[in-house]
């Protein structure tokens, strides 16, 4: 007999019974299956591997697609909410299924949907008109990053935004160790600041930001330099940048998401000092 556990994980963990069929697979085989655990009936017609992640079956119960935030974190892409909610592309027309413990966020975007996780592409495009400019550009620089975007996706997720939002697509860059020093990096694009990304100086290494020829901005992330170890690297590498006549600007993620106007007053601050900003 069929396995349907090994084929709905080749479906993305969740799949209709009619799908299930089409690859031979009866309803007698399906309901015995269930009954032996093998598989889960999420709903009548609805079925799913007992591996299959809680946000997609989430999503399959309430009857789309995982998609937006949640849908990119699936794909191993950076978001700006670390643990976000289940959101699920409904497609036009679509019907939701109230489900037990359910706190899903419906979209009706337009499109052919179905049971799963969005595309890269998809949840992109969707992630713009849920969360907005900088959520969108953090992830999309993120999904660049881990190549999985190519130039022609690159290229439909831009079609897919609004006009005045594709200057985006435009600015993002492949190179972005993070999507949090995607985020510093707009955010001061947005008030004038050029910033020279990845740089290399001899004697320090390579810095996440240069502003002018003195100004280093360091951005540290959710994980980076947590342990003592890292921390006194990064004590020894700004030392060694202040011998060679920098400043250094370090910030964590907290600082950087949640208390910006301070990040960037002490931004200014520096740039003013230093006399660099165009």
């Amino acid at each position: 007999m069929l396995d349907a556990s090994h084929l709905l994980m080749r479906l993305g963990g969740v799949a209709r019974g009619r799908e299930l069929q089409a690859f031979g697979l009866t309803r007698q085989q399906l309901a015995a299956q269930v009954d032996a655990d093998e598989i889960r009936r999420l709903r009548p017609g609805v079925f799913a591997s007992p591996s299959t992640p809680d946000a997609v079956i989430s999503a399959a119960e309430h009857g789309g697609a995982l998609t937006c935030e949640a849908a990119l974190t699936h794909h191993g892409v950076w978001t700006l909410i670390e643990h976000p909610r289940v959101h699920v592309w409904m497609g036009a027309d679509g019907r939701r299924h109230p489900h037990e413990r359910c706190a899903c966020v419906s979209h009706f975007f337009a499109g052919t949907t179905t049971l799963g996780v969005a595309s890269v592409e998809d949840a992109l495009a969707h992630l713009f008109r849920c969360a907005g400019h900088e959520a969108f550009f953090a992830s999309f620089e993120s999904a660049w990053r881990l190549r999985l975007l190519t130039r022609a996706a690159r290229d439909r997720v831009r079609a897919a935004l609004p006009r005045s939002a594709r200057w985006l697509v435009d600015f993002a860059r492949a190179d972005s160790d993070s999507g949090l020093e995607s985020l510093v990096r707009l955010r001061l694009h947005l008030i004038g600041i050029r910033l020279a990304c990845q740089v290399t100086i001899q004697g320090v290494g390579r810095v996440d930001f240069l502003v002018g020829d003195r100004l280093i901005i360091e951005v540290d992330g959710r994980l980076n330099h947590a342990s003592a170890e890292r921390r006194h690297n990064d004590l020894v590498r700004d030392a060694a940048a202040s011998l060679l006549g920098y400043e250094t600007l370090r910030f964590d993620y907290a600082q950087v998401v949640h208390d910006w106007p301070s990040v960037e007053r002490a931004i200014l601050a520096a740039v003013d000092r230093a006399d660099v900003r165009d």
